[in-house]
């Protein structure tokens, strides 16, 4: 295991690997920030070829430049959580659900609460966009990394509630 920090315009982000994939990004604040032993020793750029290629694709994404990655990953949770953060993946920038929405498509429609602890503890920010789950009633609720955050990711996107409401 091991890390890298980078800048961005959120702050300096935490980026976790263990040499074959990325098992996670944070932010410094981050509410349910890793353990030293997850993380791992600190490299430096240029010392893992997969924590720099996360770094730029981050980078590229925070530029407006990008809207998916193309990288391994590797996160740790539960088969459940697991489920939950595929899901996240499958939501197109620029658009959002809802915990309840994604309980459904797990064929759980009362499961909403667990889907949010999955959720909040998604150890890929960004990368696994979680950012792009709001409230029953289309409200910035919850983001491990600060609802200001989650605001600047949406509206990077493009996310506009006034239309996402014009549609339903």
């Amino acid at each position: 295991m091991a890390h890298l920090l980078t800048s961005s315009p959120l702050g300096t982000l935490i980026i976790a690997g263990n040499g074959a994939a990325v098992t996670g990004v944070w932010f410094e604040d981050h509410r349910y920030f890793p353990t030293d032993a997850t993380l791992g020793e600190r490299v430096e750029p240029g010392q893992d070829s997969v924590l720099d290629a996360a770094a730029e694709q981050l980078g590229e994404y925070l530029a407006g430049e990008r809207e998916d990655f193309d990288l391994p990953l590797d996160p740790a949770g539960t088969g459940k959580q697991k489920k939950v953060w595929e899901i996240l993946r499958a939501i197109p920038a620029g658009s959002v659900t809802t915990y309840g929405a994604i309980a459904r498509e797990l064929g759980q429609p009362k499961a909403a609460q667990a889907v949010g602890q999955a959720v909040g503890h998604n150890p890929l920010s960004m990368i696994v966009p979680c950012h792009r789950v709001v409230g029953a009633d289309g409200s910035m609720t919850g983001y491990a990394g600060g609802l200001e955050r989650k605001r600047f990711l949406l509206d990077l996107e493009g996310y506009d509630p006034v239309l996402e409401d014009a549609l339903f």
